[in-house]
């Protein structure tokens, strides 16, 4: 591994403090810096301010502004950066480079919102994202979507088109069964259609489809564990302990159908008082941090109960694309950290050498 300052040496000796800067920068998503083969452009201005391109293999350009501040206070210069995300460009399905399982191990946590917003948030960080509600017994994307009502359309009969909103598209069995009517399927049919939303539709290039998973461990899990090439699960849960046990589940399963659980979100996190501004941890408090810590896997984001979350996203809208609320941005950290450990852990699979010897 070499270092910046080899990959523009002999241009110019003023780019290499840059360089070096650069890659001492550290964050919960850029854990080992800026790499080398990442920055595709300096410009020295005529003031000796310096302008990066970068390329981020990965979902992060809303951390821009705190690189180019930190590299700006260590070299006492002005440093702007501009970024574009490209994945490698390895297909794991079709056009689709990443697929992330949302999960729960029990309803009535928040997950279905929180793979909406996590889905925004990463194509706010600059990739091209999907989402597919696989909760076949009880789809809410086209809800939180603010797509009721919709009706699915097809170019050749055989293949569907999917939904845009809010610069993502979308797939649901919501779009295909009347809203007020119970989808009344046993196991197998239910695990075929969902067979079928993600095979015959049209998904086009992707850098990520969520999927928004249903509750538990049952047979829709089993089918996109053994169908669909995921890289890796987000478990969602509360802090109660009621929730912990069923997410402990949820871990155990992807574990043993070797599906990488990539972290955890803890919805219902807190309540903040209105009067006095404290939190106030209804459900318990830690429940997360030490599943996490049990099971050597970051916590990604710690969710409040918040009011604005509900109204949004009965609203048809999506809070982390709303830049005023204050959860916008834990949403958009969440995204950068999952998007980087999909990344790491990519990096380290192709890394592996097989060696064969005569023994």
């Amino acid at each position: 591994m070499f270092g910046l300052s080899k990959l523009f040496s002999g241009k110019s000796a003023e780019k290499e403090p840059l360089l070096d800067a650069l890659a001492a920068y550290r964050s919960s998503a850029f854990a080992i810096g800026i790499e080398a083969q990442w920055v595709k452009e300096i410009t020295i201005n005529t003031d000796k301010s310096f302008k990066v391109k970068l390329e981020l293999p990965f979902a992060g350009k809303g951390e821009l502004a705190q690189i180019g501040e930190f590299v700006s206070n260590k070299l006492s210069v002005s440093v702007s950066i501009d970024a574009e995300v490209s994945l490698p460009n390895q297909c794991c399905f079709k056009q689709i480079k990443q697929i992330v399982l949302v999960a729960s191990g029990k309803g009535g946590v928040g997950k279905s919102t929180t793979a909406v917003n996590l889905a925004s948030a990463l194509e706010q960080e600059g990739a091209k994202v999907g989402i597919l509600d696989a909760d076949i017994y009880g789809p809410s994307i086209p809800l939180l979507l603010g797509l009721q009502g919709a009706e699915p359309k097809t170019l050749d009969n055989k293949t569907l088109l999917p939904f845009e909103a809010h610069n993502l598209k979308a797939q649901s069995i919501g779009f295909l069964v009347p809203s007020d009517d119970a989808t009344v399927w046993r196991g197998p049919m239910a695990s075929g259609a969902l067979n079928q939303l993600m095979n015959e539709t049209d998904w086009g290039e992707l850098d990520y489809l969520i999927v928004d998973m249903p509750p538990g461990t049952g047979d829709i899990q089993l089918t996109m564990s053994q169908k669909v090439p995921a890289s890796g699960a987000v478990i969602i849960t509360t802090p109660q302990d009621l929730a912990l046990a069923d997410a402990q589940k949820g871990i155990a399963m992807f574990n043993k159908v070797n599906i990488p659980v990539l972290g955890l979100i803890e919805n219902m996190s807190y309540f903040l008082c209105g009067h006095c501004g404290e939190p106030n941890h209804v459900f318990g408090k830690d429940g997360a941090v030490k599943l996490a810590h049990r099971h050597g896997v970051p916590v990604l984001a710690n969710i409040p109960l918040a009011i604005e979350i509900r109204e949004s996203s009965e609203q048809g809208q999506v809070i982390s694309r709303d830049n005023a609320a204050s959860i916008s941005a834990t949403y958009k950290n969440a995204a950068r950290v999952l998007a980087s450990s999909l990344h790491y852990q990519q990096t380290q699979n192709s890394s592996v050498e097989i060696l064969i010897t005569e023994d």
